[in-house]
């Protein structure tokens, strides 16, 4: 199964992160917990997104994550 490349961002109207592959293709919001991949220099980084104060990556602590390229 191929994977799909978007870049996360976060939906006010439902409170989560969701990944946007397309100009009309969304993901349809991420829940903790959820596996993918960030890319990087190096390549792709496996991580988990969670929820404490704020959305973060399991892995990446205190990275942006708007705007961050992810495929899953």
């Amino acid at each position: 199964m191929q994977k799909k490349e978007g870049a996360l961002w976060y939906d006010k109207t439902i409170g989560r992160y969701d990944i946007r592959f397309g100009v009309n293709e969304f993901y349809g919001g991420l829940y903790c917990g959820e596996c993918f991949e960030v890319k990087a220099i190096e390549g792709w980084i496996p991580v988990r997104i969670e929820m404490a104060d704020d959305w973060y990556l399991v892995g990446l602590p205190n990275t942006k994550l708007d705007g961050l390229i992810v495929r899953m």
